[in-house]
This record gives C-alpha cells, sequence and structure tokens, in this order.
C-alpha cells in the first residue's frame, strides 16, 4: 500500500507541474449524468461548481464546494478525473513516463479511456484498483 500512495503522490507531483505550465485544455462539454461530485460520489448538479486548476469542478450540492475547497488536494484525483470527462483535460503523454502514448495499450478507468507508452506501464495500471486506478487516470500527462 506504501508503493501505491508514494506513486499517487509523484503523479500528482506531475500533475501539477504541467497545469502550472499551462498544459489545461479549455474546451469544456456539459457535464454528463455519468459524472459524479468528486465528493460524495453523487451525480453532479451543472449549477454547483468551483473553479479549480484553470477549470471548473462539479458538485452534488451546495454544500461539497465547501468540503472540496477545504483540502483540494484530497479530492484532486477525482476532481482530474471529472476534468477528463468533462472534455476540460485530454491525455498528452504517459502517466508514468511521460513518452508518447500507444493507443494498443488504452483502457477503460473511470469511464475514459487511458493509454500509455508501452504494455509494462498498461499492466501497472491494470494491477491498480477503484481510487487507486482513478487517481492513475487522472493523474496522467495532460494537456
Amino acid at each position: 500500500m506504501k508503493v501505491r500512495s508514494l506513486l499517487l503522490l509523484v503523479l500528482l507531483g506531475s500533475l501539477a507541474g504541467l497545469i502550472a505550465n499551462g498544459l489545461l485544455a479549455a474546451d469544456t462539454k456539459a457535464p454528463s449524468n455519468d459524472v459524479k461530485c468528486p465528493v460524495s460520489s453523487k451525480p453532479i448538479n451543472p449549477a454547483d461548481f468551483v473553479e479549480f486548476e484553470k477549470a471548473k469542478v462539479y458538485f452534488c450540492c451546495e454544500n461539497c464546494p465547501a468540503v472540496f475547497k477545504k483540502d483540494p488536494p484530497k479530492y484532486a484525483a477525482k476532481a482530474h478525473l471529472q476534468m477528463v470527462q468533462t472534455g476540460q483535460l485530454k491525455e498528452v503523454a504517459c502517466p508514468f513516463t511521460g513518452k508518447p502514448l500507444n493507443p494498443e495499450t488504452a483502457i477503460d478507468v473511470g469511464g475514459v479511456k487511458v493509454a500509455f507508452c508501452c504494455k509494462n506501464c498498461e499492466a501497472k495500471a491494470q494491477n491498480a484498483k477503484g481510487d487507486d486506478q482513478i487517481s492513475l487516470q487522472a493523474d496522467k500527462k495532460l494537456g
């Protein structure tokens, strides 16, 4: 479990660097019914959102944004997944190595197709489960 936690921290750090360098897509599509609140995991209400890392994070109710704002790093991976689902972020490189993507390695993570540079990175992601796997998807190289 410590290895997964360390991996998550490394991936979150790399994503923060990419966002700081302006590698965020600006095109946003309307949230679908599949989009979940990063705090409660319930369906979102598009009227309840906050700006986070130059994008919108949607919530199920007016109470969840305050919870999110108290500890954004705790909810960042699920917020990033939501940003991918709504088209605000897209994958541009392997989340582990930063190398070009190989479409043959794509797997479904949280309803989003995630690709990797090689079969080794794909296997690493497939071995992760639940929120750990969402963290991998949401913390990929984005632009």
